[in-house]
């Protein structure tokens, strides 16, 4: 049925999903420093957490990405031969599609995050600090415990979105499942057949993700439930 290009597809599968997990890593690093930013006393922080989330939030996804590898590979050129390299520096396709899904979802993640800390109590951390935790066993024991479990709905979401939108990256030339499967409808001229192959691989990956995060939400809401009863 697929002309024995399955393994290729699979091949590009793996390349999407290590696109996809490698963004979410950058975009968890820039959301939960960007809520904090959000929610930091200093004027300046706020203020260049709000830039970033409007700007981002505000422009297409592809354009970013165009914006990120081509205009990235300029400025990066163009600086070289200031820090002694002559040669023509490429900049690699995994690394920009890493680079930009994670720069847009870190956007993204940072609206997520705040939420869930404004959801939690403040006088839990003035009581720990007042027991005489330090303000790292605070966030590491009482506010990013609870943050986990308040952020992760709509951690979800942002995942499966940003599985999705790694489709884009085979626009810069990176060989992943969209590129591939371009290349075998190209050479049996059947487009309709291996796009829905990659739709049902996509599929497939959401699904598992959506079963596998409703097992950790269950995990980390045990003690909430707890309370709860």
């Amino acid at each position: 049925m697929l002309h024995g290009y399955l393994d290729s597809l699979l091949e590009g599968a793996r390349l999407t999903l290590g696109v996809a997990l490698s963004a979410l890593l950058l975009a968890l690093l820039l959301g939960l420093l960007g809520a904090h930013a959000k929610l930091a006393q200093a004027v300046w922080l706020r203020r260049i957490a709000a830039v970033y989330t409007t700007l981002i939030r505000g422009v297409p996804d592809l354009v970013l990405m165009l914006l990120i590898f081509y205009g990235g590979q300029l400025a990066i050129n163009a600086a070289a031969p200031q820090l002694g390299f002559d040669g023509y520096i490429d900049i690699d396709p995994f690394a920009a599609g890493v680079a930009t899904l994670g720069f847009i979802f870190g956007a993204y993640l940072t609206e997520t995050f705040r939420g869930a800390l404004l959801a939690i109590p403040g006088g839990q951390a003035e009581a720990a600090r007042a027991y005489g935790m330090s303000l790292w066993q605070v966030q590491r024991r009482i506010v990013w415990p609870q943050m986990l479990r308040l952020a992760l709905p709509g951690l979800t979401n942002n995942w499966l979105v940003l599985v999705k939108s790694t489709a884009l990256v085979s626009v810069i030339g990176l060989n992943d499942m969209m590129h591939k499967a371009g290349q075998a409808a190209g050479a049996t001229r059947e487009p309709f057949t291996f796009y829905v192959a990659v739709g049902v691989l996509y599929l497939l990956i959401t699904s598992a993700s959506v079963v596998l995060l409703r097992q950790l939400e269950k995990r980390v809401s045990l003690g909430s439930r707890a309370l709860a009863l």
